[in-house]
Formats: structure tokens, C-alpha cells, sequence
């Protein structure tokens, strides 16, 4: 992954995982040991599959640039259904709180999308790639038209 990528990433991963501690801490607190390990497991799903989509993501605008905005569209879908199911199978679960885990669930799916939309937009991503340096035999018509437009460089 770029350094770009790699900073998205942490940018939407750190939050998350910060919110679903301060879940898990709280949820030890009243629900003893089972909502501690829900809010753990449901925070650790969130990451594990919104990260995974950043990945899927982001090789696919490298692979497919032309369909990099439907395949988000569709990855977005994809995970919010798969974390339905997730929560459908574990709402009868003695392994740990099952209230706990969607809630963690929940609140941590909402801290990455909202972490990944604060990202996107303090990143410095152009949009139209820049004109490349021009070289020194191209120096002087550079200045010429800079003169002619009272452009100052």
C-alpha cells in the first residue's frame, strides 16, 4: 500500500480501535467479563472488515480505475450486510454479550465511516495530475508567458 493509503488507514483504524476500548472498558464495567470480550470481538470485526475493504479498494482503483466508484459503492453494501449476518449469528451467543457486541459493533462501524469521511477529506489528493517541471531549454518561454499573463513565478 502507498503511504497515502497507509495513513488512511490509520487514520480510520486508530479512532475505531480507541472507541471500541473505551466500549469494552465501559461494558467490563456493567456487564463483567462476557461484555468486555463482545465489545473486544465486535470492535475487532469492524476493523478487520473495513480494513479489508480499503485493501480490496484500493487495488481495484490500480487494477480497474474505471470501476472504482461502483465497486465502493458495492464494497460498502457488502459489508454493512456482512456485519447484519455477523450479528444475526451471534445474537445467541453464550460466548459473550450479545448486546454488547452489536452495540460495539455499531458505534465502532460508525466511528470508521466517519474517521474514513474526515480522512478522505484532509487528504491532499489532486485530482488533475500536475504539469511537470519544465526543463531549462523550455525556461526562457516559460518566463516569456509568465510576463504576457502578469503571472509572478
Amino acid at each position: 500500500m502507498p503511504s497515502q493509503d497507509t495513513r488512511n488507514l490509520l487514520q480510520c483504524a486508530v479512532p475505531t480501535a480507541a472507541v471500541g476500548a473505551i466500549i469494552a472498558v465501559v461494558s467490563g464495567v456493567v456487564s463483567g467479563g462476557k461484555g468486555a470480550i463482545g465489545a473486544v470481538v465486535g470492535t475487532t470485526v469492524v476493523v478487520a472488515f473495513m480494513g479489508l475493504g480499503v485493501y480490496v479498494l484500493q487495488r481495484t482503483a490500480k487494477s480497474l480505475p474505471q470501476l472504482f466508484q461502483a465497486m465502493g459503492m458495492m464494497l460498502y453494501v457488502a459489508q454493512l450486510l456482512l456485519l447484519l449476518i455477523f450479528m444475526g449469528l451471534f445474537k445467541d451467543t453464550t460466548l459473550f454479550n450479545p448486546k454488547v457486541f452489536a452495540l460495539a459493533l455499531a458505534v465502532s462501524t460508525v466511528v470508521w465511516m466517519a474517521s474514513q469521511a474526515r480522512a478522505h477529506m484532509k487528504a491532499k489528493i489532486f485530482y488533475v495530475d500536475p504539469e511537470p517541471e519544465p526543463s531549462s531549454a523550455n525556461s526562457s518561454e516559460k518566463s516569456e508567458k509568465a510576463e504576457k499573463s502578469g503571472s509572478t513565478t
